[in-house]
């Protein structure tokens, strides 16, 4: 079972907000290599994340939604479309 971590980048504007699905994910840890950051695996199955990434971490966040084979990850807010562009 996935358990997220609630958490801000202190002292960055925050581009990207991000929702995960927790009934979706299923653990392949696409998220957690390429965003480490961000997203980090407890155990084998629980994904523990930060809804929140700051500047630094915008590409690999946009890559990480873009790789997460079940699609659990997205971005809300007014963020979304042009992170859904910057994917392709």
């Amino acid at each position: 079972m996935a358990v997220p971590v609630a958490g801000d980048v202190e002292g960055t504007r925050v581009p990207v907000r991000l929702v995960v699905d927790l009934n979706r994910c299923e653990g392949y840890a696409q998220c957690a290599f390429l965003a480490p950051d961000v997203f980090t695996m407890h155990g084998e199955e629980a994904l523990m994340y930060s809804p929140r990434a700051g500047q630094a971490q915008r590409e690999q966040v946009i890559r990480a939604v873009a790789a997460c084979p079940v699609q659990a990850i997205t971005v809300d807010g007014a963020d979304a479309e042009e992170t859904r562009t910057d994917a392709r």
